[in-house]
Order: structure tokens, then C-alpha cells, then sequence
């Protein structure tokens, strides 16, 4: 399944192909490997699949099972039907997770190719937008942020939210390098603060940049960062009006720092007052950068209307809106009322935004979701998603690590993470345990590279199977308890292993062990690493199913959506984007079908 628009019908069908598949084999995908020897998971399987792969190697287990790209396939037995089937299954029921402008020296790398050069730079963003940057998140936002541009260009909108925008690495990259007006809203306060001193380390450089003229003076749109947390059950009113007075207060907040800041630049140059003035977004000959090497050092990638993300998109099924070019007045007067400023981010309803959400977790990315179908103002929407395993679901509706609202709310609205449409609630086995949709956050193409390698980094699956036993042995009752992670546990003999684990669960460290029956567990590593390995192959299977489902959702709404694996799959795991612009005409935004 690659990168494309499907039809109503499509969907359903394979939805219904995937819940199906998903269905028969839920008791490989709901199972926890720690509990491998404590419920004998490796009987749970057929002989046949115990006989084919009992004694694979671990590249044996990369190329024959998990790979589907590898094509030289030598099997060391014949293999039953039944698992050529499920593998065959698994891999044609995933939406495909390579980058359709992935090269093949990619392809084969745990680092794309911006990063062959300096493993911790990319060499296709500007330096002032690395800092602080960690390379994975490098990669992220410049390829989300190209084609949230793309996404903008087409709809003629030059205002974007960036919901979990975090410490405002993406929102920077939009604003400051792309001269896109750009709100980020964020619920850790300290995040937003870390957001804002990095913008205002960013203009630093850009000041010393224009002075040393290396970089040409120009009036940038500096971004607003608000503090909220955007509440699952609030309607879409209240999110306008969270964003209107997050706005208003962010604006206010970057006045005062504007009036300080004029005190100490009185007898500044121009080319100062021109660098923090911050009210007007570039002229459109100046739309992407304050210069053309400071963005990018890639000429070819300088022109993001043309970059390969925008030829993922049809935008001709999109009909796209198109409406008024973006322009916004001054705003950072020191004397501008609060109340003026509200007025002025009315924009948020009079001239629409693209809304995105870079791994929005859990609940967070369907709620997006909901606001794009529901209010007329959300012109388009990239939404990645992560932490699948936080969505709520019927059959549990506060799954660990959800965060409770801070504030109660007056809304009645029941509605799910999983599942948004009703096609898919009305699928026979539909259901996804919180373990399956756990699973789907695990890495399949790193996991493949363990095998390749064979890292040591294979057997502490192994070791927290074995120790769970141990546990159980003296505490029944405490079932899968967490010891968290034990540094370089696969440099250890399992008794220091044992030694550190213990305490984290309330034993003693020297707890008398039975050296030979836990010798003979830890001989079947390999077993362990192969029923793992069943579980990672259902892993974009069941993440293709949470997608799909919110497909359907917008499709139901007469909302077109569009599919689009981003980044490399290697580097971020969660890597498919979720692109859908509201259809309209005459520039007037349409109410979505019911």
C-alpha cells in the first residue's frame, strides 16, 4: 500500500481486510514478551511455526520474516502456509513506510542522507535552526515544515498552529526561516519558556549575522507560544477562543519584552530595528529565508513550492480554498490594549489556518483531527501521530500515561480516540487492546538492524522474561511490574541484572536463584527474539488500522485525506503524515457534511 488517495470504498475494504487479519492473530499481538516463560508463549504458537523457526538466526529473522524488501530469500526448512501467509499478510496490509523520494543509499542507512556527512547536522537546514536541534527532530521539521509551506502556498494561507509545539523547534523553523504567521500552542510552561528564550537567541545571531553582513536585513514574523492545553471533550469554539487569548496574552508578552528591549536600542541602527521588528510577515519575494544559504545550504532544495514533499500530494482531489492572501497588521505597539490584540487575532476565524501537529500523543492528534472536520476556520491539516497506546478507547477510557485535564470542563461529549468512524466501530473484532496499539509505537526498521548485526542489545527481552519468573516465584499476585530500564543490562551477567531488578520491584537483591533452570531459560533467547519478532511484524498493521479509522472518519465527513510517509522510517519511526485541506470555492469556507 503506498502513499495515495483511496476511495470511500477502498477504505472500508481494507479496513475490514485489516481488522480481520488483526482479529485472528490477537493473541500474538496482545501478548507481553516478559511473560514469554511465565505463559509459555513460544506453545502458543502452531509445531509448524515452532519447527520452521526455532533455530533461525538472528539476520535469518531480519531477511526471512521482517524485511519485505529483501528478496534473496534462502529458507533453511520449508516453512508452513499458514506463516508464509501471516508474514505475506502483515506486510501487504501495512501502509508502505518508505519515503517515495528515499533513495537507495538511504534505504539501507539508520541515517538519512542529509547526515552521512556530520552524524549531528543536517546538511540541508541552517545552522540557527539546528541549535538545540537533535538531529532526528532536524530531519522532522524540515520536512514537515516544507510541506506544511506547500500546504499553505496551496490554500493561499500564511497562518498555521502548531499544537504541541513544545520547545517551538518547528514553530521557529516555520516562522523565522518559512515567513509563515505561526502560533504554537504548548501545556508545559516550562516548554514555552524554553520556546521563547530560543527565539530570542535565534534573533541574537540574526542581529550579529545582518551586522557582519552575512546575512541580509529583513522583517521577520516572529511566532506566538501559548500555554494550553487543548482539552479532547472542548468543542472547537473554545479551542478559537483558547488560541484568541493564548494570542493575546503571547503578544502582550513579546510587547513588553519589544518596550524593554527599544530602551536598550535607542541609538540602535536601522538594520536593529528592522531585525526585531517583528509585526510583518516577509514580502513574498522574501518568503523563505533571510538568505538563501542561511535555510538551507542546498540550492536545489532551496525552492520548497518544488521540494519532493509537495509531489507526495494530489492536491487536485483537494480542491483547495482559494482564498485572500494573509497580511497582518502591527501589533507590537507598547501601547496596544489587550483588547486590540483579541480583535487583531480574529484572524484565527476571518482568514482560516492550517493546523498541524508534529507527533501529537495520543488523544491530542484525533482530537486535531475532530476541529479540522468540525470548524470551518481549519483550512488543512498534517497531522503525525505517536504514543498510540494513550488513546482512549471504549474499553479503556483512561489508559496509563493520559493527562488529566487541569481544569474540569463543562463539555458532554463521550467521543474516543479509537474508533473515530463509524465504519470501523461497526467492524466484528475492531477492538485494540492497549498492548497491540503499544506495540505499534516500537521501531520495525532498528529492530531489523539489531538482527543484522546480531547486537547484544538482542537478549534483554530475554533477561526480563527470565526475571519475571523469578518475581512471580515469590510474589504471584505482582504481574508485569515495572523496574524501568537497567543501564547496558545486555553487558551483564543475568545475576547482576537480577541484583539491580529486584529492589525496583520490592524483593531483596540477593534472593536465593535457581542457577540451572533460569541457565536453561536463558539458552532460548533465540526463541524469545523470534516470538518478538511476530509481534514487531503486526506493529504497522495495527497502526495502519488507527489511521485508516481516522481516514474513514473524515471521508464519512466528505473530507479527502491523503497518506504521506515523510520522514525515513529508520531515523522516526512515526513517520506517516496525515495531509486533508477542506474543499471550498469562491474563497469561502464550507461547513463539512454531517
Amino acid at each position: 500500500m503506498g502513499s495515495c488517495t483511496f476511495s470511500s470504498q477502498q477504505l472500508r475494504e481494507l479496513a475490514r481486510d485489516v481488522t480481520s487479519f488483526l482479529s485472528q492473530y490477537k493473541h500474538i499481538s496482545d501478548s507481553y514478551i516478559i511473560e514469554f516463560f511465565s505463559e509459555d508463549l513460544w506453545a502458543t504458537l502452531p509445531p509448524g511455526w515452532q519447527e520452521a523457526l526455532c533455530d533461525l538466526s538472528a539476520p535469518q529473522i531480519a531477511n526471512l520474516l521482517l524485511d519485505n524488501n529483501f528478496t534473496e530469500r534462502c529458507y533453511p526448512s520449508v516453512w508452513p502456509l499458514s506463516l508464509l501467509a501471516f508474514r505475506t499478510s502483515a506486510h501487504i496490509l501495512a501502509f508502505s513506510r518508505r519515503p517515495q523520494d528515499q533513495g537507495a543509499q538511504d534505504a539501507g542507512s539508520l541515517r538519512p542522507e542529509e547526515f552521512h556527512k556530520n552524524n549531528s547536522q543536517s546538511s540541508l537546514l541552517g545552522h540557527i535552526f539546528r541549535k538545540h536541534v537533535k538531529p532526528k527532530k532536524q530531519h522532522e521539521i524540515r520536512k514537515l515544515g516544507a510541506l506544511v509551506k506547500t500546504l499553505c502556498d496551496k490554500t493561499c494561507c500564511k497562518t498555521v498552529v502548531d499544537v504541541g509545539s513544545g520547545q517551538g523547534h518547528l514553530t521557529r523553523f516555520l516562522s523565522f526561516g518559512l515567513g509563515l504567521s505561526v502560533t504554537g500552542i504548548e501545556a508545559d510552561a516550562a516548554l514555552v519558556s524554553m520556546a521563547r528564550k530560543f527565539d530570542e537567541q535565534l534573533l541574537s545571531t540574526l542581529k550579529k549575522q545582518i551586522e557582519r553582513k552575512v546575512t541580509r536585513s529583513a522583517t521577520v514574523p516572529s511566532p506566538n507560544h501559548v500555554i494550553g492545553w487543548v482539552n479532547p471533550r472542548a468543542s472547537w469554539e473554545e479551542f478559537i477562543k483558547q488560541l484568541e487569548m493564548g494570542a493575546c496574552e503571547s503578544k502582550r508578552h513579546t510587547a513588553t519584552l519589544m518596550h524593554n528591549k527599544n530602551k536598550e536600542l535607542k541609538s540602535a541602527s536601522n538594520v536593529d530595528q528592522d531585525l526585531y521588528h517583528m509585526s510583518q510577515t516577509l514580502p513574498s519575494s522574501q518568503s523563505h529565508c533571510f538568505s538563501q544559504h542561511e535555510i538551507v545550504h542546498n540550492s536545489n532544495s532551496v525552492a520548497f513550492q518544488n521540494c519532493p514533499e509537495s509531489k507526495c500530494l494530489d492536491f487536485q482531489m483537494f480542491r483547495p480554498l482559494a482564498i485572500s492572501s494573509y497580511s497582518s497588521s502591527s501589533c507590537m505597539e507598547k501601547d496596544r490594549s489587550c483588547l486590540d490584540a483579541i480583535e487583531e487575532d480574529r484572524e484565527f476565524r476571518t482568514e482560516g489556518f492550517i493546523l498541524t501537529g508534529l507527533h501529537a500523543c495520543g488523544d491530542l492528534s484525533a482530537t486535531l483531527l475532530r476541529h479540522f472536520a468540525s470548524c470551518p476556520h481549519v483550512l488543512g491539516i498534517t497531522s503525525v501521530a505517536c504514543c498510540h497506546m494513550k488513546i482512549t478507547t471504549k474499553e479503556n477510557p483512561t489508559p496509563p500515561g493520559v493527562l488529566v485535564p487541569p481544569c474540569p470542563t463543562h463539555s458532554s461529549r463521550s467521543e474516543f480516540g479509537y474508533p473515530m468512524s463509524s465504519w470501523v466501530r461497526g467492524l466484528p473484532g475492531h477492538q485494540l487492546s492497549y498492548k497491540a496499539r503499544e506495540g505499534a509505537c516500537h521501531a520495525i526498521e532498528d529492530y531489523v538492524e539489531r538482527l543484522r548485526t546480531e547486537s547484544g542489545v538482542l537478549k534483554t527481552h530475554c533477561y526480563r522474561a527470565v526475571l519475571e519468573t523469578v518475581i512471580r516465584a515469590c510474589r504471584p499476585d505482582l504481574r508485569r511490574a515495572g523496574i524501568q530500564t537497567i543501564k547496558k543490562a545486555h553487558l551483564l551477567p543475568f545475576s547482576e541484572y537480577a541484583r539491580l531488578g529486584l529492589p525496583r520491584v520490592g524483593l531483596p537483591s540477593d534472593l536465593p536463584l535457581d542457577h540451572s533452570r533460569l541457565d536453561a531459560m536463558l539458552q532460548q533467547k533465540g526463541r524469545v527474539v523470534v516470538y518478538f519478532s511476530l509481534v514487531l511484524l503486526l506493529a504497522p498493521v495495527v497502526e495502519t488500522l488507527v489511521l485508516l479509522d481516522r481516514m474513514l472518519f473524515l471521508q464519512e465527513r466528505g473530507l479527502q485525506s491523503q497518506l504521506v510517509p515523510l520522514f525515513d522510517p529508520a531515523f522516526s519511526p512515526r513517520n506517516l503524515v496525515l495531509v486533508a485541506v477542506r474543499p471550498g470555492h469562491s474563497g469561502v469556507a464550507q461547513s463539512p457534511t454531517a
